[in-house]
C-alpha cells in the first residue's frame, strides 16, 4: 500500500505503525484508538474524550499517570549520566541503589532472605529469557547438563520473545511462530472454576493439580527437568489465583526432585496484589524472580531478574573456571530506568499505595461481585489486592462456556469502552480483567464499576445473540 501523505494521525498509523498484539485485519479497517493525555487514573483520548483506566495500561502504571516526581528523576538522571553500561564491571550509583535496595525489600516484605544478586533487563520477556538461561548456566556448572527443561502452565503468560513465548502457556501466542521450543513442558492450569470436574472440591482439584505435575516430572524424568515457572497469580490467563494449598505441595514437590522455582512476579511485583510482592502473599521459595511493569510504573523500560544464593554460589565458585558470564544487554541497568525505579519506589512507599491496594482491592472486588453477580452471563468474579477478573459463562448452572470464537468478553469490554472505561479482553478464557492504578480512589471505582454494569447491560442483546436467545 502506498504511503499516503496526509496530516491525519489515524491514516498515518495505518500507513506506518506495525502494532504488537494487533488483528492486522481489524486495525487496517478500524484505525489505531490514540491516546494524548493522561493523570492518575484518567486518560483521554485525540477527541477530547476521559476514561477511566481499570487496566493501569497493561497491568503496569501502578502509581498513576502523569506523576511529576518521575518525570523529574528522569529529567535530571539524563543530565548528569545519560547513560552507562554495566559490561565489565562498570556500574552507575542509580544501578547499584535500586539493586540493594531491590534485594532489602524481598528479603523484608517477601520473606525471602535467600535472594543474592539482581540482574536489569529492560522488559519482563527479557526477564524470563534471562531465567532459562540462568537455569542452563546454573544447571552446566554444577555438573548436571541433562538438566534443562521448564515446566510451565496452561493459561500462564510469561512473556512473547522464543524462549518466554515458548514458556507462555496460550496457545494464541504460538501459532504460526513454530512456538513452544523443545525443553518447555506445560502442565495443567489449576482452575478450579473452569477447569474443576463435576462435584470436584477445590482441595481434591488442588491435589490433582499437584499429581498431574508430578506424572509430568516422572514421565520425562526429574534428572531432565530443570526448573517450574509460575506466576502467584496468573495475570494475562486470567486472573487465576492458586487453589488453597497449591504452592505448598508444589513447592515441596520441587525440592524432592532437586527442581528451581522461577517466580514470574511481572504482574504481582510492587504492589498489585496488596502486598509488596506475590512471593510473600503466597509464602513461595523463589531461586529466580523475575520483575518489570511496576518498578518503575511503566515510565521507563526496566525489568530485574533476582537469583538466590543457591545459584549465586555455583556462579561464584565456577567463575575463575568458566571466565566471563557472557550474557547481558547494552540497557541493563540504565542509570536514567533506575534513577526512575528509585523515585517509583519513593513514592508507592511515601503515599502508601500497597496499602491502598490492599484496602480498596477488596472494595472493589466486592463492588464487582454485588452490582453484577446477578447477570446470568458472569460466572465467575474474583481476585487480590487491585487485580480483580470477571468470567463470562453461557451456562451457570452447569458452567457451560461460550465457544472460544463468541468471545463475549470483547463485546463486553468494546461496550465498557464506549461507557468509559477501560478493562482488557484476555487471551485465555473469557474474562475482563482490572488491574487500575494502585493510586485510584474509592470514588473512582465507584464510578467505573457503575458505567462497567451499564456497558454489560447494554452489550446483553449482543451476549443472547451469540447463544440465540
Amino acid at each position: 500500500m502506498p504511503f499516503a501523505n496526509t496530516p491525519d494521525l489515524a491514516e498515518m498509523d495505518r500507513q506506518s505503525l506495525f502494532h504488537p498484539l494487533t488483528s492486522i485485519a481489524d486495525h487496517l479497517r478500524d484505525g489505531p484508538a490514540i491516546y494524548a493525555h493522561a493523570e492518575g487514573a484518567l486518560i483521554t483520548d485525540d477527541q477530547g474524550r476521559e476514561l477511566l483506566d481499570m487496566g493501569a495500561g497493561l497491568w503496569c502504571v501502578n502509581v498513576g499517570y502523569g506523576r511529576t516526581e518521575l518525570a523529574d528523576a528522569a529529567s535530571q538522571a539524563m543530565k548528569q549520566l545519560s547513560f552507562q553500561h554495566l559490561f565489565g564491571s562498570a556500574a552507575s550509583e542509580p544501578s547499584i541503589r535500586l539493586a540493594d535496595r531491590l534485594l532489602n525489600l524481598f528479603r523484608e516484605k517477601a520473606n525471602a532472605p535467600q535472594m543474592a544478586r539482581v540482574f536489569f533487563g529492560t522488559s519482563g520477556s527479557d526477564a524470563n529469557d534471562t531465567a532459562v538461561k540462568m537455569v542452563r548456566y546454573y544447571n552446566n556448572l554444577r555438573g548436571r547438563p541433562a538438566k534443562k527443561k521448564i515446566i510451565s502452565r496452561i493459561g500462564s503468560y510469561h512473556g512473547v520473545t522464543l524462549a518466554s513465548g515458548s514458556l507462555t502457556g496460550i496457545e494464541s501466542y504460538h501459532k504460526a511462530f513454530d512456538l513452544p521450543l523443545s525443553g518447555v513442558l506445560h502442565t495443567s492450569c489449576p482452575h478450579h472454576y473452569a477447569f474443576a470436574q463435576a462435584g470436584e472440591s477445590e482441595a481434591d482439584f488442588c491435589s490433582r493439580m499437584v499429581a498431574d505435575l508430578e506424572a509430568l516430572i516422572v514421565r520425562e524424568g526429574a534428572d531432565s527437568i530443570a526448573a517450574f515457572i509460575a506466576e502467584p497469580v496468573m495475570g494475562t490467563g486470567g486472573v487465576l489465583l492458586p487453589p488453597a494449598g497449591y504452592f505448598e505441595k508444589v513447592q515441596a514437590l520441587l525440592d524432592q526432585h532437586d527442581i528451581l522455582l522461577i517466580v514470574d512476579e511481572v504482574i504481582t511485583g510492587f504492589g498489585r496484589t496488596g502486598h509488596w510482592f506475590g512471593t510473600g502473599a503466597y509464602q513461595l521459595r523463589p531461586d529466580i524472580v523475575s520483575l518489570a511493569k511496576g518498578l518503575t510504573s511503566a515510565y521507563f523500560p526496566l525489568s530485574a531478574s533476582i537469583v538466590s544464593q543457591r545459584m549465586w554460589s555455583v556462579f561464584e565458585a565456577a567463575s575463575p573456571t568458566v571466565g566471563t558470564f557472557m550474557h547481558g544487554f547494552t540497557y541493563s541497568g540504565h542509570p536514567v530506568g533506575c534513577a526512575v525505579a528509585l523515585a517509583n519506589l519513593d513514592l508507592m512507599e511515601r503515599e502508601s499505595l500497597v496499602e491502598n491496594a490492599a484496602c480498596l482491592g477488596p472494595y472493589l472486588l466486592d463492588a464487582l461481585q454485588t452490582r453484577l453477580g446477578d447477570n446470568p452471563y458472569v460466572g465467575d468474579i474474583r481476585g487480590i489486592g487491585l487485580m480483580v477478573g470477571v468470567e463470562f459463562i453461557a451456562d451457570r448452572a452447569t458452567r457451560t462456556p461460550f465457544a472460544a470464537h463468541q468471545a463475549p468478553h470483547r463485546i463486553v469490554a468494546r461496550h465498557a469502552k464506549a461507557a468509559g472505561v477501560l478493562t482488557r479482553a484476555l487471551p485465555f478464557g473469557h474474562v475482563n480483567s482490572f488491574s487500575p492504578p494502585l493510586s485510584i480512589t474509592r470514588a473512582q471505582i465507584d464510578r467505573g464499576v457503575e458505567a462497567y454494569a451499564r456497558a454489560l447491560d447494554s452489550a446483553r442483546p449482543e451476549l443472547d445473540a451469540l447463544l440465540g436467545v
